[in-house]
Order: structure tokens, then C-alpha cells, then sequence
């Protein structure tokens, strides 16, 4: 089963001019077809995000026009456009809509819905797209616009403005991608302004951005990012946040913009695997962004220097929005029109700086949460996913039924690299059923090819085991589908569990029922409303890897030692000194501190490759 559209990495769409050029001549011949004698571009199937679409496409054919000077869309142009001022500006209250703050103001605004109080809610995204579209048809329709024509889209940006600002709540479904949107929106209007009545909108623009975006943003493995429908980060629309970012960037110049463009990249960079693939979000957890994401992908990705377009996009929506029979749909268009205006390159080769939050090396990579816990595992084109326990998710030691993976301290992190290794060393201070304080070390060493992961705590009572993950997805190099199959070895015994029960709560991986679809099944709102991070918090149990302890392990400890990806038994040993904890395997000796840091506190690690000549055979890259 292919997960909900998780096709190639962004970065392998063609973005040449040529390309561009062509995509805008599909979108044409398309747009001429489907021209109505009213004027209207919506696709024949629209009934929501109705708003703003038809005046998208416009905005497509009028970009297209600058470039190409095709004798055919002056018209069409100019026809749309008549047809959005007449039929799709709104000036009444929509009945139902709650979020007003001035009612009967008399502002025009773009509807979600047409139908008066059929789905007001989307009301305040859809004008918020519907201000970037126009000042998108303003910036590039120049040359066929009259003073008078000119004047009137003008004064309807400002009236969109005054009306997303002024006349309702600002950001009334907290959902940062559409409030930085609106920014954005500003912004651009302000150009097109006489001077006191730019800077009266550009001012404000960046005190909405101050006052109701950063001053509330959301702290997530250590980055604060702006908050998205009530959680930190969203796989859909995170990375359309970072291309509001890039082009408020663009068009402002304002340093703030960069700067948390640039610690939302790098905080993407560290949970994105190394083949593109994530999940996760408080609206979606596998649904991704397509076209609207390359903008911010492609221009921060050059900022911070990270393969940023590794990011696997909506295959749906390549190059733009398409409804269910393929054909154009203007929602979004300004991202497509911003991304052919942007020349900047992609950055292609991974970021060289360490990441707390992250282990990468060529084919191998581990995201961690805030609490250092791995969030996503990836190796030899397998993603693993932290199982569940008794309603407790992570990896690490299980006792008596308890998970040892919930921090009582500070968490610890040392990282190591040496010719061809990596390796993170996680020190966790946990408690358990008996109330005992233990530190647990979790040692990731990678040499791109596979991971290998060494757990050690003190000596536990009964028959404890390592919750290691289960497997998830696997990468066939053109899309990510379900799986259940893994190469994972361990020095003690390994079995791959399954829940007993089939209940919503209990997730198997020989089902072919998708993460996305438990966590709506068990989110507070299952229509596709609710939080999908919070559903999947309820999970009770899931299919799991579970490691025994190393036969060979030290007196006073246990120790669990998986290798994920190889062929092969794992062969390792441990030796406990003075100097600490030795780790040996045929591709690697670590040494791992006392648990006790340094003079500091902080652990210390020592990673050795293995001499010439000794190592073992390795798996050929995939």
C-alpha cells in the first residue's frame, strides 16, 4: 500500500526557465479551453477553496503572458479578472461566520464556500489567498492593466487587507502558514501603495508578524517554530510556512524573516530522513506539500546549506493544484508564480553541521524528539517507527511492562565522527516502577550503510527487553509503501511482536491501514479535523522489535545491542574498565564514558574505526 502521495524528492522536478516555460504552456492551453463567456477559470468540479481560484489562474496567464507575450491571453486576462470583481467579491457578512470583530463593515473578503453560511469558516484563509493572487495579477498583469482597472484592484487589495486585519480575528484557526500568508499579503499590497499608505500597511504587516506569530511560537526539539493548528509542526504545512517565510523574505528584506526561515529549515533538515520521508503533524501526518513547498525548500535550503529538497513531495500537486481528474486548480497558484520568479539553486548535498536532534550519514538516518527518543529511524531503505507499549511510545529498555524512555533530568548528548563513522551517545536519566534514578545510554553508530544501537543501564530486575521500533515503510525509489519486513539483527534474541487485538487502538504492521488513518481513527475529531499526533498518542499498543539483552554483558549491567540493515549476525563484544564501557564490533570500537560525564556533566565517547585490513565485510550501499 503506497502511502497518501509520497512520491520523488522536490528537487527532481526540472526548474529550468524551459521547464517553467512549459509548464506555463499546458496551464494556458488549459485555462483558454476552460474559459467560460462570464470569465470564470474555476475548474467545473470546485465547490470549496472556491475564493481565490479562478483569479489564480489568472494570475498564472498573466506570468505567462510576461514571458511568452502570447498574443491569445491579453483577454482571457482581462476577462477573469471582470469576472472576480462581479461574482466572487463578497461585501455582506457571510451568515454564521463567528470570528468577526466588526460586523456589517462592509469590506470585501473571498468565501471558502459560496453558498451564504454553508461553510463559513475557511473564510479567512481563502482571503488571505485571494490578496496573494491579486497582488500577484498586479505585479505581473502591469502592462494590461488601464489606470482605472489598476485603481479598483488596488483598493480591493486594501479592502482584503483591512478585512483579514481589521474586521475579524487575525489568524482565527491558529494555523501559522495562513497568518504568515497574510503578512505576506501586506507586504506586497504596500508596494503597490503611495508612500504614507505603504508604510501604514508595511508597518503594520510586521507587527501582526511580531505580535501574533512570533510571540507565539511553539518550542520543538529545541527550535522555536511558528505554531500550526495547536502543535509545533505539520508534514503538510511546515514547509508551505517556510515559503511564506522565503517570500516575505524577498520582498521585505526584514532579517527577522531569514532568521526563522532559517531555524525552521534547519529544524526540518534534522527530522527529515535522508531519503525525504517523515511523519507527523497536528493536521496531517503523511500527506506532503507539493509544489507550494519548493519555494521555501529550494531558498532556505541555500541559506542554511541542507539538501533541503530531499523533502518527498505530493505527487498529486507536482506543479500545481489539480483537482481529482488531473485538471488545474488555481488554489495555491501564487506559490507556483513566487517559485518561477525565484532563481536560486538547490542546494544538493546534505549539511556537514552536527544536529542534536539528528544522526545522518549517507543512507542512514535517526531523527530524535525533544526528549532524544527516536522519532524516525532509516536504514537500508526501511523507515522505522517507535513502537507502543502499554500506551507508552519510544524506544528503549521495557521492565515489568514500564518503557525506561521518559527523561527525569537533563538529557545528555555527545557526537562523534571519524573516517567514514557517526555516531550520538544519549544519556537519559529515567525512573522506574521502583522509583529507582538509572542512566541510560544509547549508543547510534552509522557508517551510512547500516546503524548499529547499543543500549546499557544499570542491572534490571525480571526479564526487561529493548523496545526498538517496527517497521513501517520502505523506500522502493519512486514511492514510500507500507511494509512489515526488516533486516534488523541483535546480539541477544529478537522477535517481531504484533498486537493481539484489532481495535483502532492496536496498530499491526501487517495491516495495510496507514499511520495517518490510525491516528484520525483516535484523534478527538475523526472527520479529519482533529490532531493526528494526539490520536496516535492513544495508542495502546503496537506491533514492536524487541531485543534481549546481550548474552556477554558486563556485571552490574544490561546491555542491548541491535543492528538495523546488514546481513549477517551482529558481532559485538563489551568490556567494562575504569575508563568505562568499551564497545567492540568488527566496523567500530566506541568507548563510553562514565555515566557520570566529565567535569561537567557532559558524556564522553570515543569512536575508533577498526585498523586497517580488520574490518568486515560491508553491505554494498543501496
Amino acid at each position: 500500500m503506497f502511502l497518501p502521495h509520497q512520491r520523488g524528492p522536490l528537487h527532481d522536478l526540472p526548474d529550468t526557465p524551459e521547464a517553467y516555460d512549459e509548464v506555463l504552456a499546458g496551464i494556458t492551453e488549459q485555462a483558454l479551453a476552460r474559459l467560460t463567456p462570464e470569465g470564470s477559470l474555476e475548474h467545473p468540479d470546485a465547490l470549496d477553496d472556491i475564493g481565490d481560484t479562478s483569479l489564480g489562474v489568472t494570475s498564472l496567464l498573466a506570468l505567462a503572458h510576461r514571458r511568452t507575450k502570447d498574443p491569445r491571453l491579453p483577454e482571457p486576462v482581462l476577462r477573469s479578472l471582470r469576472f472576480h470583481l462581479s461574482e466572487r467579491v463578497y461585501t455582506e457578512d457571510n451568515p454564521g461566520y463567528p470570528n468577526l470583530k466588526v460586523r456589517d463593515s462592509g469590506l470585501p473578503y473571498a468565501r471558502y464556500v459560496l453558498a451564504p453560511g454553508a461553510h463559513p469558516i475557511g473564510d479567512w484563509p481563502s482571503t488571505v489567498w485571494a490578496l496573494l493572487q491579486l497582488v500577484n495579477v498586479l505585479d505581473t498583469a502591469e502592462d494590461l492593466l488601464g489606470d482605472a482597472l489598476r485603481t479598483e484592484l488596488v483598493e480591493l487589495g486594501q479592502g482584503y487587507w483591512r478585512w483579514l486585519t481589521e474586521a475579524t480575528f487575525f489568524n482565527p484557526q491558529e494555523a501559522g502558514n495562513q497568518a504568515i500568508g497574510a503578512v505576506v499579503g501586506g507586504l506586497m499590497l504596500a508596494g503597490h501603495l503611495d508612500g504614507g499608505r505603504a508604510a501604514e500597511v508595511r508597518g503594520r504587516a510586521l507587527r501582526l508578524y511580531e505580535e501574533e506569530i512570533r510571540a507565539h511560537r511553539v518550542r520543538d526539539r529545541g527550535a522555536l517554530l511558528p505554531p500550526e493548528h495547536g502543535g509545533a509542526y505539520d508534514n503538510n504545512y511546515g514547509p508551505i510556512s517556510l515559503s511564506f517565510l522565503a517570500q516575505a523574505h524577498r520582498v521585505s528584506g526584514e532579517p527577522v524573516f531569514a532568521e526563522d526561515g532559517d531555524t525552521l529549515a534547519r529544524y526540518l533538515d534534522a527530522r527529515l530522513t535522508a531519503g525525504g520521508f517523515d511523519v507527523g503533524g497536528p493536521r496531517y501526518s503523511e500527506q506532503h506539500s507539493g509544489f507550494e513547498a519548493v519555494l521555501g525548500l529550494r531558498y532556505f535550503g541555500r541559506r542554511v546549506g541542507a539538501d533541503l529538497g530531499r523533502y518527498r513531495g505530493d505527487s498529486r500537486w507536482g506543479r500545481y493544484a489539480v483537482k481529482p481528474d488531473g485538471g488545474i486548480d488555481g488554489h495555491f497558484a501564487f506559490m507556483l508564480v513566487w517559485q518561477i520568479q525565484d532563481t536560486t539553486p538547490w542546494h544538493r548535498a546534505p549539511s556537514r553541521a552536527a544536529h542534536r536532534h539528528q544522526l545522518r550519514a549517507d543512507g542512514v538516518s535517526v531523527a530524535f524528539d525533544s526528549r532524544m527518543t527516536p522519532s524516525l529511524i532509516e536504514a537500508a531503505g526501511t523507515y522505522y517507527l517507535p513502537a507502543a507499549v502499554g500506551r507508552q511510545h519510544g524506544l528503549g529498555p521495557v521492565v515489568d511492562g514500564f518503557l525506561l524512555c521518559r527523561p527525569m533530568g537533563e538529557v545528555r548528548v555527545r557526537d562523534a565522527r571519524t573516517a567514514g563513522l557517526a555516531a550520538k551517545l544519549v544519556t537519559k536519566p529515567v525512573v522506574g516502577r521502583d522509583h529507582v534514578l538509572r542512566q541510560v545510554r544509547s549508543l547510534y553508530v552509522t557508517d551510512g550503510t547500516c546503524l548499529w544501537l547499543t543500549v546499557a543501564v544499570e542491572r534490571l530486575p525480571g526479564e526487561p527487553y529493548l523496545l526498538a521500533g517496527f517497521p513501517y515503510a520502505a523506500d522502493d525509489g519512486d514511492r514510500v509503501r507500507r511494509t512489515a519486513a526488516h533486516r534488523v539483527t541483535a546480539a541477544g534474541g529478537l522477535r517481531l511482536t504484533h498486537p493481539e487485538s484489532d481495535t483502532p487502538d492496536h496498530f499491526d504492521t501487517r495491516a495495510e491501514r496507514t499511520q495517518e488513518q490510525a491516528a484520525f481513527a483516535l484523534a478527538a475529531d475523526p472527520r479529519g479535523y482533529g490532531s493526528p499526533d494526539e490520536g496516535w498518542s492513544h495508542l495502546l499498543a503496537s506491533s514492536a522489535l524487541e531485543a534481549e539483552p546481550a548474552p556477554d554483558a558486563p556485571t552490574g549491567l544490561h546491555v542491548f545491542a541491535v543492528r538495523y540493515g546488514g546481513t549477517g549476525p551482529l558481532t559485538v563484544r563489551f568490556e567494562r574498565t575504569e575508563a568505562g564501557l568499551t564497545v567492540r564490533t568488527p566496523e567500530f570500537t566506541a568507548l563510553l564514558g562514565d555515566p557520570a560525564g566529565d567535569a561537567a556533566g557532559e558524556p564522553e565517547l570515543t569512536l575508533t574505526p577498526p585498523a586497517p585490513g580488520a574490518s568486515a565485510p560491508r553491505t554494498p550501499p543501496r
